[in-house]
């Protein structure tokens, strides 16, 4: 795979509205960039004279990388929002920039004036009002957007005589995001150099307030409060009366409460904004939640029922019992009605499952157990004289069991814990060829590896060891090397590609995985029937397919794809299959995984989202808010076709995710494999099976 070229005589980058751009250019020498780790700046002189700054990192460094991904996302943010705006002119105004470029990289215009370390004590009272008044605008207008620029400094400052200009958002962090430890004092607020709590505006206030200090005294103070001799600089009165040198964030002022102090005219607070493009996708979002939940009847009152058939734990969504399931495996095998008119809800363990690949009933047998060689040859077990605990406990944790009702085309077993432990839950990814489905599994089983679920009460082990070894060695390892997944072969019967025992609430339970291949789950053939019994199911939505956006059109020419205005085949090939019991939805529980979203990162609402980690505790209302604007984003800039799964699911959550952060060239990742929040559908898939303790499954995806 090849990327526009961007060698000393061209130069391709996407400017803030996503269009892709070309320019003859020249450059100039490389120096150091203070306070940016893996960083280089120079001139680049675009056509015949426009002069930029350019900053670019080296390949092979996920930080510096990760840092100049969200350094472009809060810049374009604020030139989208402010750039046509005069009060604009207080940022450092973004050009462009190409983050897939064998050395990603921003630019900026060049700003005027001098570092205001150049003006300390020398400043008249005029311009000390002006740059007091002009700073803390910056502040109210990086509140507004959502932003804490941290890096507010006499050096990252400059005053051209009539205007401030804030240093390139380099340090930026969202607001609420955890603060990162950054700076140094005095300009560094304390909570923000040593990295507690989270990031608020009045840090930036702060480094405002110790800035203004040291412009009036010459000197900076030490910063751990207000200054010893604060009360001898009148023209510091507003700011010391205000608060703003406290030394804790929440003794400070807002932005607002400062400019009303410094008689600043707010002028958010008089101009007119467009509205919000998202807030219709937003509102379709609510009205189709309260739809789904009128025709579900969980508007209603709810009315208890005996006490057998309501599970103290339960909430009304799963007041229905599942059907028995037989005693033993019926003579002339009929695969059973699954019971779908319901999600599934914590159950105890039961000593009878339906196979994953067959969808009959399967019991324990001990008289079936095989254990598999490494060249796939299916080995008798008789474990009948082994009655030691410890070594019989062993010997099953890797046999399998041949399910009684494979035939000589499809046989199939199926790992003993898988019939030991609780009621199994089966996962299925599903999306055409190519979306990501496979490097998204590696991803998050790469996670769960590192112990990426037990921060939310989560204990795993694999379901087999030997079959999760080979999947970490030639998926997740691979991925992690920065190496290209192959794409799932096809299969003439479904397998699941890898498994965990997962303890939560309850017993522990069995989890598979099923990863097939697009063109298998395209097509309504044998391979897919299968899912008429699968659990659970992860749509992944491919931005490159689904999205009308600009700047996805140099990748889309790159991967030889095109938009699709009929939405995902296989979405739709699954949605027709699985069955609904006389109802409007199906009653699986699903999670729409908007994978590679680090191609759309610069997107405020995407960068929101993904920008942050996941919180150490599910919270349904976060979930439900990511739901929403996922769902927003989506029906703004694709066709109500790839949001299907959530019309015809009762029960769904969408989130943006990145399996990889970076797109591949020469089946290689050449900024290495940086995963983002790809955890966060699994976790609202186990939280609405009843899986996460502490969590009420029924307030999740409705």
């Amino acid at each position: 795979m090849t990327y526009p070229a961007h060698g000393d005589d061209e130069l391709s980058f996407l400017t803030h509205k996503g269009n892709l751009v070309r320019f003859a250019a020249r450059f100039g020498p490389d120096r150091d960039a203070p306070g940016r780790p893996g960083r280089l700046a120079r001139t680049a002189t675009l056509g015949l004279d426009w002069t930029v700054l350019q900053y670019r990192i080296a390949p092979g460094d996920p930080q510096a990388h990760s840092a100049l991904e969200r350094e472009a996302a809060a810049a374009v943010a604020l030139e989208r929002r402010y750039g046509h705006e005069r009060f604009g002119e207080v940022f450092t105004r973004i050009v462009g920039y190409d983050l897939e470029a064998p050395e990603p990289f921003i630019l900026y215009r060049i700003s005027d004036g001098e570092p205001l370390a150049a003006h300390s004590g020398a400043l008249g009272v005029e311009d000390q009002q002006q740059v007091a008044a002009q700073l803390t605008l910056a502040v109210r207008l990086l509140e507004a957007a959502g932003l804490v620029h941290r890096a507010i400094g006499p050096d990252t400052v400059r005053w051209d005589g009539r205007h401030v200009r804030l240093a390139e958002p380099y340090a930026a962090l969202r607001a609420g995001e955890p603060r990162e430890g950054f700076g140094v004092a005095p300009w560094a607020s304390p909570e923000q150099r040593e990295g507690t709590g989270d990031a608020d505006p009045r840090d930036d206030l702060w480094s405002v307030a110790q800035l203004m200090y040291s412009l009036l005294a010459g000197r900076p103070d030490r910063g751990m409060g207000p200054p010893a001799d604060l009360a001898d600089f009148r023209g510091l009165a507003a700011l010391a009366d205000s608060g703003a040198f406290a030394p804790r964030a929440a003794g400070r002022p807002a932005p607002t409460e400062l400019m009303r102090l410094l008689n600043v005219t707010d002028p958010l607070a008089v101009s007119v904004r467009g509205p919000d493009p998202l807030s219709r996708g937003r509102a379709d979002y609510d009205a189709q939640l309260a739809r789904k939940r009128a025709q579900l009847g969980l508007d209603r009152p709810v009315h208890p029922r005996p006490q057998e058939y309501m599970p103290a734990a339960r909430s009304r969504w799963f007041n229905r019992r599942t059907p028995a399931r037989p005693s033993a495996p019926p003579a002339s095998p009929v695969p059973p009605a699954r019971a779908a008119s319901l999600p599934p809800g914590p159950e105890a363990a039961t000593a009878e499952r339906l196979c994953p690949h067959c969808l009959l009933p399967v019991a324990y047998d001990p008289t079936r157990l095989v254990t598999i060689d490494p060249k796939g040859d299916r080995i008798p077990l008789d474990l009948s004289r082994e009655h030691r605990p410890a070594h019989l406990h062993d010997a099953l944790r890797t046999a399998f069991q041949l399910c009684p009702y494979a035939d000589e085309d499809n046989l199939h077993e199926l790992p003993v814990p898988y019939l030991l432990n609780g009621r199994p839950l089966s996962i299925a990814l599903v999306g055409s060829s190519g979306v990501g489905k496979t490097h998204l599994l590696a991803a998050m089983l790469g996670e769960v590896e590192q112990g990426g679920l037990e921060p939310y009460g989560l204990k795993c082990l694999p379901l087999n060891p030997d079959t999760h070894r080979t999947f970490l060695r030639e998926r997740v390892q691979s991925l992690q090397q920065g190496r290209e997944l192959g794409r799932t072969g096809q299969q003439t019967f479904a397998r699941f590609a890898d498994g965990l025992l997962v303890t939560g609430r309850g017993a522990t339970r069995p989890v598979v995985f099923f990863d097939l291949a697009g063109e298998d789950l395209a097509h309504d053939g044998d391979v897919t029937r299968f899912l008429m019994g699968v659990d659970a199911f992860i749509f992944v939505l491919d931005p490159l397919r689904a999205l009308r956006l600009a700047s996805l059109d140099p990748v889309r020419a790159l991967n030889g794809l095109r938009r699709r205005d009929l939405g995902d085949e296989a979405f739709t090939t699954v949605l027709n299959r699985i069955p609904r019991n006389g109802g409007p939805y199906i009653a699986a529980p699903a999670a729409v995984a908007v994978n590679k979203s680090d191609l759309v990162r610069v997107e405020p609402a995407v960068d929101q989202w993904l920008g942050r980690a996941l919180p150490p505790a599910y919270r349904a209302d976060e979930v439900h808010d990511e739901s929403r604007d996922v769902h927003a984003f989506v029906a703004r800039h694709a066709t109500p076709a790839w949001l299907r799964p959530f019309d015809d699911c009762a029960r769904c959550t969408l989130h943006f995710v990145a399996a990889t952060g970076g797109q591949a060239r020469d089946d290689r990742f050449p900024h290495g494999v940086r995963p983002r929040r790809v955890l966060a559908p699994l976790l609202s898939i186990f939280a609405m099976c009843g899986l996460l303790p502490g969590v009420d499954h029924g307030e999740v995806g409705i």
